[in-house]
C-alpha cells in the first residue's frame, strides 16, 4: 500500500471543520499540532507585544487513492480561495508502523475500488 501525508496550517476556527469534511472523504483521523507562523506581512503589535493569529498544524496519513478527494474537501472547508486562510501540501510516505488496526480496512477499501 502507499501512503501519503496531508499537511494543513490553518486558524483554529476552522480546524474542525476541515477534520470533519476530511473524514467525510475518507480520512480516517488526523493530528493536531497548536502552531504559529509567519508570512509576507508582519504580524500586528499592540504596546509592543506581537499579536499573532493561532493556528493549527493537522496532518492527515492517507491512502493514496483518498488524497485527491480529501484534498479538495479540506481546500474547500478551509475557504483556501481566500487570502491568509491556510495553506495544505501533500507529501509522500515512505514507510509507516502502528497502522496495523486499520490495515484491513485500507485493504477492504481498495479491494472495493477497484473490483
Amino acid at each position: 500500500m502507499r501512503f501519503k501525508v496531508i499537511i494543513a496550517t490553518v486558524k483554529t476556527d476552522v480546524t474542525d471543520s476541515i477534520v470533519d469534511a476530511a473524514k467525510e472523504a475518507g480520512a480516517t483521523g488526523a493530528t493536531i499540532t497548536p502552531s504559529r507562523g509567519t508570512g509576507i506581512h508582519e504580524a500586528k503589535t499592540f504596546f509592543g507585544l506581537t499579536l499573532e493569529a493561532q493556528t493549527d498544524l493537522v496532518m492527515f496519513l492517507l491512502e493514496e487513492h483518498l488524497v485527491e478527494a480529501v484534498m479538495k474537501a479540506i481546500y474547500e472547508a478551509g475557504h483556501f480561495k481566500k487570502p491568509g486562510t491556510g495553506i495544505a501540501f501533500v507529501l509522500p510516505v515512505d514507510q509507516v508502523a502502528g497502522l496495523e488496526s486499520q490495515m484491513e480496512r485500507f485493504k477492504e477499501e481498495v479491494r472495493e475500488e477497484y473490483f
